[in-house]
């Protein structure tokens, strides 16, 4: 069952789909508008489940269960995965994209691929300070608390150790 994803409660399940490419307006109606039917009738073993989704920052969909409802299984996950892969392949996005994506000052999404965030952080385009996204959220509490955090606090800290010795 479809609900505004405020009304979830702050231990519901997330997940965050990172799209290749900025999202344009029109990308986030047609994303908004296939998400939730499919989300409305998204269940496990037969059980609703309540879950919604929410576009972030023109570039994050993030869906949202909440466990205390009915829990997602491997299967629905699964199911919910392929909804977001063909909603992709129809809109010409990646939605499954690893990139590190980080805060440009113009506040914009920039997004680094793995193999150059070294050269980044060595030309100084992603230091210790630099706001990134943390797409590594497990809770709608911690997306609300720790979504945006300093590079040297994700994931990217292991590169600023090997760039000072």
């Amino acid at each position: 069952m479809w609900i505004d994803f405020d009304k979830l409660p702050d231990n519901a399940r997330v997940w965050v789909y990172q799209a290749n490419r900025p999202l344009t307006d029109g990308d986030r109606i047609t994303i908004e508008q296939a998400l939730q039917p499919a989300l409305g009738q998204w269940a496990a073993h037969g059980q609703a489940l309540l879950a919604s989704a929410q576009v972030r920052e023109n570039r994050f969909v993030v869906v949202g269960v909440d466990e205390g409802y009915n829990l997602p299984s491997g299967c629905s996950i699964d199911s919910s995965v392929r909804t977001l892969r063909q909603l992709g392949e129809s809109l010409g996005i990646d939605f499954f994209d690893r990139s590190a994506a980080i805060q440009v000052p113009d506040g914009s999404v920039q997004t680094i691929e793995l193999p150059a965030i070294k050269n980044a952080v060595s030309a100084g385009i992603v230091t210790p300070e630099t706001p990134v996204f943390n797409t590594l959220v497990k809770t709608k509490a911690e997306l609300m608390t720790n979504w945006h955090l300093r590079a040297n606090d994700s994931w990217l800290k292991r590169y600023f150790k090997s760039a000072i010795a």
